[in-house]
């Protein structure tokens, strides 16, 4: 890939300085270049020689009684050791008259190799591409980069109740809003996907989620995946030969959600071989949208992760007051974040269950409150899934 399409994904190999860094002595301030050792010995005017410029050869300063002006970023000149710069000098018809009365060897100068060594490991494998990766790739060279392969994936949305977001919902309708939601989640990941509605007719969903099953690398589903009686995503995926590696978990809200993996074993050799030993994983979230919201946070993102290279870092914040939560599962509670003293502060927002979107705007993270205890502490700390940048 282009390391300038590359922000954002995953680096799958090591980047080495191809010379020293910085690759000479860098002059890092404009000014004059002079002998160390002649200004130690008292002379504070000296005679310019000439211009050293940014991007120009190194010139040589031939008597060290003398100086040259330097400019940021140039070369410096040979038998040069000191840069003072133009602030704390004159220079009157060819001759520079230093005002000050102390300066240390090498002052004002990069040197060489000073920040990476040739052949120094600059940029790790798994890192993820930011702007300061993009900047590293620009200077050593590497017009081209290896990342990670993003999942090629299908969104899918069920129920008859759903219409498009431009149509008029009818009185028992609402506009279908968990795909693109989804859609926004996968891309603050780089991924792109595709989406699609199926109705609940569980012959056309056996029909396409088959087509899919060999198109895709991971299917995401939103609905049908709890007990109602056209809830067919469990059952279609079964008779597909996806293996269910568990179906329900013990959280509130999400506790539907369904997810497995293509079983290699009801596939042709083949196929197996056709699917270059990449199965197609399914992620099937129950349709109330704060329940597909909370999952992908909680499921997809650290799975995503995980299977590009990344390090899963877990950050926690502490509760602004007491909750109480009674039943025996793991919470997930809206909280509003802050910043107190330089701590993270969670505040728990009020929602009206896992049908309430609106409750989202306000809002910015959900706090991971856990199974073993019903009474949590104003100033205890839980993890946070984030869905704004902080």
């Amino acid at each position: 890939m282009s390391f300038a399409n590359s922000l954002g994904r995953v680096l799958k190999e090591n980047i080495y300085a191809d010379r020293d860094f910085p690759p000479f002595n860098r002059v890092s301030m404009d000014g004059i270049a002079i002998s160390h050792r002649v200004f130690e010995e008292g002379q504070r005017v000296y005679k310019v020689e000439g211009i050293q410029a940014a991007g120009s050869e190194q010139m040589t300063l031939s008597n060290t009684q003398n100086c040259i002006e330097v400019m940021t970023g140039a070369v410096l000149p040979e038998n040069a050791n000191v840069v003072i710069p133009y602030e704390q000098t004159v220079i009157e018809n060819g001759i520079a008259k230093v005002s000050i009365t102390e300066v240390s060897h090498f002052k004002n100068i990069h040197k060489k190799g000073k920040d990476k060594m040739q052949g120094d490991l600059i940029i790790s494998k798994n890192t993820l591409i930011s702007s300061a990766e993009i900047g590293i790739l620009a200077t050593v060279g590497k017009s081209t980069v290896k990342v990670a392969k993003n999942p090629k994936v299908m969104i899918v949305s069920t129920g008859d109740e759903l219409v498009e977001v431009n149509q008029t919902p009818k009185d028992f309708q609402i506009r279908r809003s968990n795909v693109h939601t989804l859609v926004s989640l996968l891309k603050r990941k780089g991924i792109e996907s595709k989406t699609t509605h199926i109705t609940d007719n569980k012959e056309i969903l056996k029909q396409k989620i088959k087509g899919f099953l060999e198109d895709y690398d991971v299917l995401l589903f939103s609905g049908a995946v709890s007990k109602g009686k056209f809830d067919f995503v469990p059952e279609v995926l079964e008779e597909l030969g996806v293996e269910k590696l568990f179906h329900k978990v013990a959280q509130r809200p999400g506790k539907p959600f369904w997810f497995g993996g293509i079983a290699t074993s009801v596939l042709s050799e083949q196929d197996v071989k056709n699917r270059e030993k990449n199965n197609t994983i399914v992620f099937a979230f129950p349709g109330n949208p704060i329940s597909t919201f909370i999952n992908c946070l909680a499921y997809f993102y650290p799975w995503y992760q995980k299977s590009v290279g990344l390090k899963l870092n877990e950050v926690t914040a502490i509760l602004s007051e007491d909750v109480i939560f009674k039943p025996n599962l793991t919470y997930f509670l809206h909280v509003k974040l802050s910043y107190k003293f330089g701590h993270l502060i969670a505040t728990p927002i009020r929602g009206n269950g896992s049908g309430d979107l609106a409750s989202l705007i306000d809002a910015d993270a959900f706090i991971q409150l856990p199974n073993d205890q019903d009474e949590f502490k104003k100033g205890e700390v839980f993890p946070i899934l984030s869905y704004r940048s902080f």
